[in-house]
């Protein structure tokens, strides 16, 4: 009886939650050890099934790296890193390509269809949702350094993307996308999540990752912070506090902020129904990013 109890008292909570998203938009963003262990993925795609049968429009955008990386290793290459980021030759890039479709995005279209959902993957090798121009980077001299064919998302097909959630399909996005003039560019998954969620105007950006949220030390996991606005952030990241795999997820969560998505979320997807705690209930288990 008592079980019974809890869960009609989490039904009750999660209801005015429910009434709040109902109709809206919220990007989710699958990285880390959600895309490698098949059990841990079909529980967060059980999440995101779930958020659509009550009414919300998930779109999933991933990534793939520790994929790509077996794949590069079996094929005989040696991935190469610059500044944290994967140089990408043609090879490379086929090799990503792929891997990101075949390996990563029609299986998580297959489960959600298995869990009664109508998925459509949007992706280099079909319809493609994102769009890049060739990044840069610079080095300590100034110079720009050459990456390959890597790219900085500069726009996304909004107006493709709330079609498809308006008929109730979820757009489920890898992470290559095209350039002007067609041709092919690697983009990180955690911008693309980011520029995906400004250019539909979500209600909410979840970063889905192996981490427990945000740190204030990061040799302390008690330190975790369940919420912080942009200026907090702002400042830690001056303070070098958020750095290296962090700092690409703070930044899509700041991108979708600025563009008025109204809350951005760094969630551990180890979690079981990390998603649905942290969306769903009062007290949430990542770290929410809220605007000033």
């Amino acid at each position: 009886m008592e079980e019974a109890i809890a869960k009609s008292r989490a039904l009750i909570e999660a209801m005015e939650y429910i009434r709040q998203f109902r109709g809206r938009i919220v990007v989710v963003k699958l990285g880390g050890s959600v895309l490698d262990d098949v059990s841990l993925q079909k529980k967060l795609l059980t999440d995101v099934a779930f958020m659509a049968t009550v009414g919300m429009r998930p779109i999933i955008v991933h990534g793939g790296g520790k994929a790509i990386t077996r794949a590069m290793n079996e094929a005989g290459l040696e991935p190469v890193w610059v500044q944290g980021r994967r140089y990408t030759d043609q090879r490379t890039l086929t090799i990503a390509e792929h891997t990101l479709v075949h390996k990563v995005n029609t299986p998580i279209c297959k489960t959600l269809s298995e869990l009664g959902c109508e998925p459509m993957g949007l992706h280099s090798l079909g319809s493609c949702a994102l769009f890049a121009e060739t990044l840069r980077l610079e080095g300590e001299d100034g110079r720009k350094i050459d990456l390959g064919l890597v790219g900085k998302i500069v726009s996304v097909n909004g107006q493709l993307l709330k079609k498809l959630c308006a008929d109730g399909t979820i757009p489920v996005i890898a992470s290559v996308a095209k350039d002007n003039s067609g041709g092919k560019l690697n983009v990180n998954a955690d911008s693309a999540a980011g520029m995906v969620a400004a250019g539909v105007k979500a209600e909410k950006l979840v970063v889905v990752s192996d981490t427990h949220g945000i740190r204030t030390n990061l040799d302390d996991p008690d330190s975790w912070v369940s919420s912080l606005d942009e200026s907090r952030i702002k400042e830690m990241i001056d303070a070098g506090i958020i750095t290296d795999a962090m700092f690409p997820k703070v930044e899509a969560c700041l991108t979708a902020l600025d563009a008025g998505v109204k809350k951005a979320h760094i969630i551990d997807g180890r979690i079981p129904h990390s998603l649905l705690l942290e969306i769903y209930t009062d007290k949430g288990i990542g770290t929410q990013i809220v605007r000033n």
